[in-house]
């Protein structure tokens, strides 16, 4: 079994455990991806048919790397009766499961086929429109925090009904009446949103014995990533497909918990062993990805915490460059430095895409932007989502209106985009079911429009999906528009048609309906890190958010803005601080550095249009001393301002709050 000789002895261990519960905690850096692959490799070598092994994971990009990874392994050792190989397992998100078991049982969940899912906007705007219905005033009552009340009551597997009997602020009573409206926009769109992908595919399998058995006996091995970023409905769906054959291997890290606010429970790592009795557990406490220095500062702070499984990580790398801590006078005085210190790295011959800048909240991207554009450094900052551009999310709809005619949203956003000459009156009219009131030019227009959406179908149904999608730009009049207005701005959106088109030929080798579905799919189920694209890889630094790097790896890191109530970050709706998911945080955005790591706050920063005066983050004081060398440019230059705990006398302290 020569693919067991690369792995250490913790993970061949795990790999070798095939039979019965398996709870794998993995610090980070550790090879839990490689561990997963190898023990899909290896159930393949027993016997195990692929299609009976189900791996899932949280984001696109991480599904894809393992995918490419287990595949790859596959071809390298494949086992000796080729026949075993008539399959591949299904290495998934978590919301792709739901989407595909529901499209696959649609008919015992009462669901069309071709349902439409909202995307957060979509969804945004359809509680918008709830809040008004209910009688409410949506500046009182701001959308996304409604949104946000009722996904977390759907994320804890609840109904309408049983929130209604917890409910008990004035907010959470609101969010239950407007629920209902919401829920009636979706059923008269035939749509789900995010949430109800894995909580209508939970209670399909809670209600419905048959698919509950067929998928118990296909999914006879499974492995589930990042455990300890699951909610409860994600954890009952863990127990109920693998309630018969018990094989459930379930890897995670409690230490990198960053997700409890939109409902990942720390809980389901920690009890696991009391859910599945006769589990065993393993350690892996080897660290591939970073120096001796980065891992040792990481333990030392992650140690602080009580809510936690013990262990510690440990590297055979080499000792690495000390950490730095930078003290700025200023939040363009830091991003200044950033940038700076980024140039030397690629001067020095890195590339730029090996270079990561760090942050708490989206806010602080602003400056570093500028400072990157001053030192003429290529950049990317995550968040920016292709598919949630104006003219790709209108090639969409017309695409989701083709075969799922009920979707009103697709059909007001579309109908007149471009324009022709549809009044608002109309729609109206057309939406509310009062067709037969059009009359003359107007049911022309309308006519004309329903052909085309016809057209479309039938495109979309027999011809590959880039066809499809550059018979919508042709024939709906968008190329034309943006040809028209011959505006810089509408040659980009004409370009970023194009991209879409170019897009879609990877899904051109799946069935005509099946293509769709998965771009569809892919476009409403878009992560973040999804919006990393090899040729920008190359050549850009990343800046993102702490949350949206989990997962990630870069030689070079930057983490800004570590100061007192910004990192750790003080919550406004609360005014609290949870300091351990916090810590877990700060543990997460240290353990993504490879060589180098840097560490940067600001005496003062611009918030909200105030100047604010900040003490250094008390994670600061964590990392002993002899870890870090400090840098920085305090006033004009100056000695830098050094937090507790990384200088014997703290006799700065008057500079810092100085002004």
């Amino acid at each position: 079994m020569r693919y067991l000789e690369s792995l250490n002895e913790r993970q061949k261990e795990a790999v070798l455990t095939t039979e019965g519960p398996l709870l794998v905690l993995a610090g980070a850096g550790s090879g839990k991806t490689k561990t997963i692959t190898h023990r899909i490799v290896h159930l393949i070598h027993k016997g195990v048919a692929p299609h009976n092994i189900l791996a899932v994971t949280f984001t696109n990009k991480a599904a894809k790397e393992m995918r490419e990874r287990a595949l790859t392994l596959i071809k390298e050792y494949p086992p000796s009766e080729r026949a075993l190989l008539d399959s591949i397992p299904v290495i998934t998100t978590f919301h792709s499961f739901g989407v595909r078991l529901l499209r696959e049982f649609h008919e015992a969940a009462g669901l069309r086929r071709h349902f439409t899912i909202f995307d957060r906007a979509d969804s945004v705007r359809a509680i918008k429109a709830a809040i008004e219905k209910a009688g409410y005033n949506p500046k009182e009552f701001e959308p996304r925090r409604v949104l946000s009340i009722i996904s977390r009551a759907k994320g804890d597997a609840l109904s309408r009904g049983d929130f209604a009997d917890e409910a008990r602020t004035y907010p959470e009573k609101v969010a239950v009446t407007v629920w209902a409206h919401y829920e009636e926009k979706l059923r008269e769109d035939h749509a789900l949103d995010f949430d109800d992908l894995l909580l209508k595919t939970l209670r399909l399998l809670e209600s419905n014995q048959t698919v509950r058995d067929v998928l118990q006996n296909r999914f006879r091995y499974i492995h589930i990533d990042e455990y300890q970023d699951t909610n409860k409905v994600q954890y009952a769906l863990a127990r109920i497909l693998s309630g018969k054959y018990q094989n459930l291997c379930v890897v995670g890290d409690i230490d990198q918990s960053i997700y409890s606010w939109r409902g990942a429970d720390i809980k389901n790592v920690l009890q696991f062993e009391k859910h599945f009795p006769k589990t065993k557990v393993i350690l892996l406490e080897e660290n591939y990805r970073s120096t001796k220095t980065i891992v040792e500062a990481s333990n030392k702070v992650i140690a602080k915490n009580q809510n936690r499984v013990e262990k510690t990580v440990f590297t055979n790398n080499q000792e690495g460059e000390k950490i730095t801590v930078f003290g700025a006078f200023s939040g363009g005085d830091e991003a200044d430095y950033i940038a700076r210190e980024a140039a030397k790295i690629i001067e020095n011959g890195a590339s730029p895409s090996e270079v990561a800048v760090l942050f708490r909240t989206n806010f602080q991207s602003r400056a570093l932007e500028e400072a990157f554009l001053n030192q003429d450094i290529p950049y990317q900052v995550l968040g920016v989502k292709f598919f949630e551009r104006k003219e790709v999310k209108d090639v969409l709809s017309y695409l989701r209106l083709s075969l799922n005619p009920g979707s009103s949203a697709d059909l007001a956003r579309v109908i007149n985009s471009p324009v022709r000459g549809i009044g608002k009156v109309t729609v109206l009219k057309i939406l509310s079911g009062q067709r037969d009131e059009l009359k003359g030019t107007t049911l022309g227009k309308v006519e004309a429009f329903d052909q085309m959406i016809m057209d479309i179908a039938d495109e979309a149904r027999t011809k590959k999906l880039s066809e499809t999608l550059r018979f919508i730009i042709t024939r709906t009049g968008l190329e034309m528009t943006l040809k028209k207005g011959g505006t810089d701005e509408d040659l980009e959106r004409l370009e970023n048609l194009r991209e879409l088109v170019s897009l879609s030929t990877r899904y051109d080798e799946m069935g005509p309906e099946e293509g769709v579905e998965a771009l569809l799919e892919d476009a409403a189920l878009q992560s973040d890190q999804d919006e990393i694209k090899e040729k920008e890889e190359k050549n850009a630094v990343l800046l993102m958010t702490v949350h949206a790097a989990k997962g990630l790896e870069f030689p070079y890191v930057f983490v800004s803005g570590l100061e007192e109530g910004l990192f750790p970050h003080e919550r406004l709706d609360d005014g609290g601080i949870d300091q351990e998911e916090e810590r877990r945080l700060f543990y997460v955005a240290l353990t993504r550095a490879g060589r180098k790591l840097w560490l940067t706050y600001a005496n003062s920063r611009m918030i909200f249009g105030s100047t604010r005066v900040n003490l250094p983050s008390s994670f600061l004081s964590d990392i002993d001393a002899e870890l870090v060398e400090h840098e920085g440019s305090g006033r004009a230059g100056g000695k830098a301002a050094r937090p507790a705990g990384l200088l014997d006398d703290w006799d700065d302290f008057e500079n810092i709050i100085e002004i």
